[in-house]
């Protein structure tokens, strides 16, 4: 089974690029992320063509912003919508999904960015995660928890640390909010797959950030133990971050029990670009000094 997660940013914007890609890298089970339709105009806008292609749908969504769906053509089975119980900012947004695809429990997540650190976001942001790990903690012991978790999990998964501080997505409390998830029992397979290797999932597009490959990996597949055991590749879809069009995520790919491709690499082409000097870039929405 080949399990996808995809942050599409607008899957409107993106259906030139989602549907050769799934055409092209035929996987099995899709978690999409920023979806940024509702549920019905999702439907309306790609119903048809992911049904021909025998996918079947769990949606969701709201108009313009976040949107959450799944895509499955190994069963879509027990759908839970959101998380049970979880906070709102002040409403509660669409952010979760989970269903039982091939025998695992899928969830697919798109987690709040935090905006600044100590804001009320920022809080809100803990408090979902926290919220999420109750949820998986429930069980059952066959998961992958896929998505946009709007945290690198460590220095390693940014280009340098020097150019976040001070910046959400690294800040110990939401590194911490992720350990506590990883805590149950989940493996980072991507991570624990190619250990020392420099691996990203987005890039800003601005001031050809992509080009630089001045990248995080904030885009994980978390499987515990039964799922981890089976995976036999897990990559970066770089290819699909290329061109025209482009969502600023890429898709990271994770291929159980056989891998189609091969075990071909931690990202996919390699980037071109060499490692920056630390300290040489500051992020295109840091103020000037």
């Amino acid at each position: 089974m080949r399990v996808a997660t995809w942050n599409v940013n607008s899957v409107k914007q993106r259906v030139p690029r989602l549907l050769p890609w799934l055409d092209q890298r035929q996987p099995d089970v899709v978690c999409l992320q920023e979806t940024k339709l509702t549920d019905d105009a999702f439907t309306s806008l790609l119903g048809g063509e992911l049904d021909r292609r025998g996918y079947a749908m769990a949606l969701h969504g709201q108009a313009q912003w976040n949107g959450v769906a799944i895509l499955s053509r190994a069963g879509l089975d027990d759908v839970i919508t959101g998380i049970p119980g979880g906070p709102g900012f002040p409403e509660p947004e669409a952010r979760a999904i989970s269903a039982v695809c091939g025998g695992v429990r899928v969830h697919s997540v798109y987690v709040p960015n935090g905006r600044v650190p100590d804001s009320d976001h920022y809080h809100y942001k803990l408090a979902w995660l926290a919220a999420l790990r109750e949820q998986v903690a429930a069980g059952p012991e066959a998961v992958m928890v896929c998505g946009d978790m709007n945290i690198a999990p460590a220095d390693a998964d940014v280009f340098d640390p020097e150019a976040y501080i001070g910046q959400t997505h690294v800040t110990p409390p939401e590194r911490e909010a992720l350990a506590s998830l990883e805590a149950l029992g989940l493996h980072d397979v991507v991570r624990d797959r190619w250990p020392d290797r420099r691996v990203f999932t987005y890039w800003d597009y601005r001031a050809g950030m992509f080009h630089q490959d001045l990248g995080m990996r904030i885009d994980l597949v978390l499987a515990s133990a039964p799922v981890a055991d089976r995976v036999r590749a897990a990559w970066v879809d770089r290819q699909a971050r290329k061109g025209t069009g482009p969502s600023d995520h890429a898709p990271v790919i994770v291929d159980l029990d056989e891998a189609p491709d091969g075990d071909i690499g931690p990202v996919v082409p390699p980037p071109s670009a060499p490692a920056a000097k630390r300290g040489s870039v500051k992020l295109p929405q840091a103020p000037p000094a």
